[in-house]
């Protein structure tokens, strides 16, 4: 596997002068600052844009799980191994891109708390800015493209800091501007078969806006769905530094069954792969 050079820095990007209305996310030593993305405001701007720059708000996933798989055997080997390679890391971030998943998130505060690494989700950071999933619905319906300036914005801040392990949505991969900001990290494709996100939507339909999934709810059409969502986002999925697939990790241990595999399987493919950076 040809192995990756990361760009980090703990220094903030330079931002170019904008005016001075900025949304803030206040979380123990971290300080978001997002500046209004429009140099030139609108005399009636969007109220949703408004409220982005201006709100103050505390995120609540950001904190490193602490019982996470703490007396399980398996997680006490990915910790084992992890801190082998935390110092070799540096602080380098850590940027999770696929299909949203239960695995994919359980697996990033997995690996989080193995690095002893800050966790986020980059789609729920932007709900919070915008007062919800509801208004994040809404605002994304109404401005798409207003919707993706906010996921830059929070993509700039959190690929300028380091020792976080962050979920990114599919933002992430849609533009060149995005998929610079993760190159100041090691960005890995999580690929887990479209069974396991079929199932998560079947339980819950929101994790995907209306205008990336469009479906009754049926088992055979969210896969269908789900196979096309794939397809639109795989080519920015593959510019990640390594694929981390289930099928390959069931592959190398020999595994017939996908669901015997397990976050603490993935987590010791990630490790691996940094180890051999």
């Amino acid at each position: 596997m040809e192995k990756v050079s990361p760009c980090h820095t703990n220094t903030p990007l330079p931002l170019p002068n904008r005016p001075s209305n900025f949304l803030q996310f206040k979380h123990q030593t971290f300080f978001f600052k997002f500046p209004n993305p429009n140099p030139n405001p609108n005399p009636n701007p969007n109220p949703n844009l408004v409220r982005l720059r201006r709100l103050n708000c505390s995120v609540s996933d950001g904190t490193v799980p602490s019982s996470v798989g703490a007396t399980d055997s398996s997680s006490l080997a990915v910790k084992k191994k992890a801190a082998e390679v935390s110092s070799e890391l540096k602080g380098t971030s850590i940027f999770l891109v696929g299909l949203k998943s239960s695995f994919k998130t359980s697996l990033g505060k997995l690996l989080a708390d193995a690095l002893r690494y800050y966790y986020f989700d980059s789609d729920n950071l932007v709900e919070e800015a915008v007062g919800g999933a509801l208004a994040a619905k809404s605002f994304r319906e109404s401005d798409e493209k207003g919707f993706y300036e906010c996921e830059t914005e929070v993509l700039k801040q959190l690929s300028s800091m380091g020792r976080l392990v962050v979920c990114a949505g599919n933002g992430a991969v849609t533009s060149s501007t995005n998929l610079a900001l993760l190159r100041h990290g090691i960005s890995l494709w999580i690929d887990v078969p479209l069974d396991f996100v079929a199932r998560d939507v079947i339980e819950d339909q929101s994790q995907f806006a209306p205008s990336e999934l469009s479906i009754s709810g049926s088992y055979p059409e969210v896969q269908d769905e789900l196979g096309a969502l794939y397809d639109r986002y795989r080519v920015g999925y593959a510019t990640a530094d390594a694929i981390i697939s289930v099928q390959k990790v069931a592959s190398r241990l020999g595994c017939d069954n996908l669901d015997e595999i397990t976050r603490e399987d993935m987590a010791l493919e990630v490790v691996i792969f940094m180890q051999a950076i």
